[in-house]
């Protein structure tokens, strides 16, 4: 006698259309994402906890202790960078630094023109935003209005000497 096979429906697919037709969304069911929260790590708790003993601090020392820290620069007793590079001269932290150009350098400019730190920025002479100052390199040969936020004092007297003006910027 052959025993007939029957196909028996599974428990699993009618569970399934259940929890499909119930709302997935309520207070009951929110939880976080998974992978979102992670337990902690509780350390010293025992050797049974993979983290006993000296409690993934390594053995003895200074850093293995309670309150330690480091200050900046710190290199373990070797001297430190900012002390083995070389220092030269001083940086004034209230000093200020101008953009320089020549008084030779402002013959490009017709005669009679007023020059300004936007025209000379214009011109490609200056190329940040910083102050302008004009020295007194070369000789001027036109007569010129020059707007500049400071002046050498030879640069005042080959302007004037070639009939110009000068004005200091506030």
């Amino acid at each position: 006698m052959a025993k007939k096979i029957v196909a028996k429906k599974s428990n699993r697919t009618a569970s399934k259309t259940k929890k499909e037709t119930r709302n997935r969304f309520n207070l009951e069911t929110l939880r976080p994402p998974r992978g979102s929260r992670k337990k902690k790590v509780r350390v010293g708790r025992g050797m049974g906890s993979k983290l006993g003993r000296t409690a993934g601090k390594g053995n003895k020392g200074q850093k293995s202790r309670r309150g330690y820290s480091r200050r900046r620069g710190f290199e373990g007793g070797q001297m430190p960078l900012h002390r083995r590079i070389p220092k030269r001269g001083f940086r004034s932290p209230f000093g200020t630094t101008f953009d320089v150009i020549n008084v030779a350098d402002l013959n490009v400019f017709p005669a009679g023109e007023t020059v300004t730190p936007d025209i000379l920025r214009a011109h490609g002479f200056v190329r940040t935003r910083q102050q302008v100052k004009i020295l007194g390199d070369g000789e001027l040969t036109s007569k010129l209005a020059v707007h500049a936020h400071a002046f050498s004092a030879s640069a005042k007297e080959k302007i004037t000497k070639a009939g110009g003006s000068f004005e200091i910027l506030a």
